[in-house]
């Protein structure tokens, strides 16, 4: 016997990670997706993609995948910021999320690692100002291994994933690494 319920639509199971990313404890830090090279080239232009290193074709398909891949564990929409690098701009659009906010706290100090605490702290004033304006929606930073390193301690390739559970000041406590599907 088959049972149809009248107004009734299919429900999408929430996984652990879904879950994690509402509960006002954790964000969703990703590197951005594959572009080929090392580096950015001398003399790059923060305004101007056309002097960085940018996403390459396995790139820009790394990145949809890794947001249908997003999709399909429950996260349909999140807070999205980006590096002000165009690799990462590209990177979170493509995972189609949402709104992107650009965010220099996520820039990558891969070029004077003297910065690396001072990025450290902006980091974490901006996680606990995204969970303080919306403490249950999901956040996703799309960064540069050099700032996922310095919170985490963890070295992660291009589109690779770390749920960070985060105190309520928005400092690091543990996680959990998510490679690119």
């Amino acid at each position: 016997m088959i049972l149809l319920l009248a107004g009734t639509s299919p429900v999408m199971a929430q996984t652990a990670l879904a879950n994690a990313l509402q509960d006002g404890k954790h964000i969703l830090l990703m590197r951005h997706a594959d572009a080929p090279g090392f580096g950015d080239p001398q003399n790059y232009q923060l305004n101007d993609c056309s002097t960085q290193r940018n996403l390459g074709d396995f790139g820009r398909k790394q990145a949809k995948a890794i947001g249908d891949w997003l999709t399909k564990e429950g996260v349909s929409k999140a807070q999205v910021f980006s590096s002000p690098w165009c690799r990462c701009i590209d990177t979170a659009h493509l995972l189609n999320k949402g709104d992107v906010t650009i965010e220099p706290a996520l820039g990558s100090f891969f070029d004077n690692t003297n910065q690396a605490d001072v990025q450290t702290k902006n980091l974490i004033q901006l996680i606990s100002r995204a969970h303080q304006k919306n403490p249950h929606a999901p956040i996703i930073m799309v960064t540069h291994q050099v700032n996922i390193r310095a919170f985490t301690g963890r070295s992660v390739a291009p589109g690779e994933m770390i749920l960070v559970k985060v105190d309520a000041q928005g400092r690091y406590l543990s996680h959990q690494l998510y490679s690119s599907p």
